[in-house]
């Protein structure tokens, strides 16, 4: 799956590294290192965006570790092999459609303040 340039771009502002990848049909978008909301340990991690939905979920942002946080999350995916590592995901979904990328990732960090 191709993704707008416009749309990678405003996610490249945010990190160092931008990869996408593919798995069983999948498309995903390696984040690394995503910078997280202010009071989380770590203060920055590996993400992986699942845009185009899994799981019963519109998209999902998995993490390279369990983010610590002001709040206490669902995380109801630990552990999940893609791409040759292991993710975690909270439960959380976002109820807006045709998002941009980067308002993607931004509801999904919401979740995190």
């Amino acid at each position: 799956m191709e993704f707008p340039v416009d749309q990678l771009d405003e996610v490249r502002v945010h990190v160092t590294e931008l990869k996408l990848a593919e798995e069983a049909g999948l498309p995903y978008i390696l984040l690394s290192p995503l910078k997280l909301p202010a009071g989380c340990r770590p203060a920055s991690v590996d993400a992986l965006l699942s845009p185009t939905g899994r799981d019963g979920y519109t998209s999902r942002l998995f993490f390279a570790e369990k983010i610590t946080c002001k709040r206490e999350l669902n995380w109801n995916s630990v552990g999940v092999r893609i791409l040759d590592r292991n993710w975690y995901a909270f439960s959380w979904k976002t109820n807006r459609e045709n998002l941009r990328l980067l308002q993607m990732v931004l509801d999904h960090l919401a979740a995190l303040r």
